[in-house]
């Protein structure tokens, strides 16, 4: 199936933008500037890093989804978190569908790498519109912090229930806990940097949803929004991700990319003193910076939320 009709990317690297260090990944009206192959090897290892949650999500998920046909990753990026998919259910065919050809690309080699390639394959477009090339409805179908960034988020919920077979299984991650790398006070600055910088991400993730064409104001309620989509709503749960200090390499590169592309797309929001704090905190020569910081952690939740489509 490895269609290529390129269109929008709903970019993994949720865990650098609205949450966390994040203005939350591009809205789909704002991919057309991305190089998604220079971006790859950063969404590659930050979903690496967030393994042990998503592994932790799947089990659950195992639990309420047994022995699927049809597994589809909506919004896959490049395929981390599919090819789990693909080694948590043996039994199962595995679609990686994005907006992205590059990504695709990469998800297809991890498959093959891993060993999946015969049971794995893309579907790169418009999502969800593209969904409607796929040979079988799914039993089990993942989107990850990307209905979020569709004007029409309940409209979109709809959507991708059509595309399951009855019984089948609807399973979104969305909210959760932002996560935090530093502890309130961190020697440097006014004491809360990273709840400030929060309460500048939220502002700035509300105008990126006003700002969507279209956009259709929403109580995020969840389990609320499945249930007017058609589905019955089954299960809710958070999973965390808890990497204490010391940090790995890995988690400390993590960390510093996201608080540097934050301050690209936030930075002229800060008051002066945070900017200036952000600034020593990039700086790989100081000795407060996250370069060198031994207090260094990574620690946030994330939500999933499953519903069924009635049989």
């Amino acid at each position: 199936m490895a269609h290529d009709h390129h269109d929008h990317h709903n970019d993994h690297d949720h865990h650098n933008d609205h949450d966390h260090a994040h203005g939350h990944h591009h809205a789909p009206h704002d991919h057309g500037d991305i190089d998604w192959a220079e971006m790859a090897p950063h969404l590659e290892a930050q979903a690496e890093l967030y393994t042990p949650l998503y592994r932790q999500a799947m089990t659950w998920l195992a639990r309420e989804v047994t022995d699927p046909g049809l597994v589809v990753d909506v919004g896959s990026g490049p395929g981390v978190v599919s090819c789990l998919f693909a080694d948590t259910f043996p039994g199962a065919r595995v679609v990686a569908a994005d907006g992205a050809a590059p990504l695709l690309e990469r998800a297809r080699a991890r498959a093959e790498r891993l060993g999946f390639g015969d049971r794995f394959d893309t579907l790169a477009g418009d999502l969800p519109a593209a969904l409607a090339e796929l040979d079988h409805p799914a039993d089990l179908m993942w989107a990850s912090q990307s209905l979020h960034h569709l004007p029409d988020q309940r409209a979109a919920l709809a959507a991708l229930g059509g595309h399951l077979a009855p019984g089948g299984t609807l399973a979104i991650l969305e909210g959760g806990l932002p996560a935090r790398f530093l502890p309130r006070d961190i020697g440097v600055g006014r004491p809360g940097l990273q709840a400030r910088i929060r309460a500048v991400e939220e502002d700035a993730f509300a105008e990126m949803r006003a700002d969507l064409p279209d956009s259709v104001a929403e109580t995020e309620d969840w389990p609320a929004m499945l249930t007017a989509a058609g589905l019955k709503h089954t299960g809710t749960r958070s999973f965390l991700l808890d990497l204490p200090a010391p940090v790995s390499d890995a988690a400390r590169d993590y960390v510093t990319t996201s608080l540097s592309r934050l301050r690209e797309r936030i930075g002229e929001r800060l008051d002066a003193g945070d900017l200036a704090t952000l600034d020593r905190l990039l700086d790989p020569a100081d000795e407060a910076g996250v370069h060198r910081r031994q207090d260094l952690f990574v620690l946030v939740a994330h939500t999933v939320y499953t519903a069924v489509r009635p049989v």
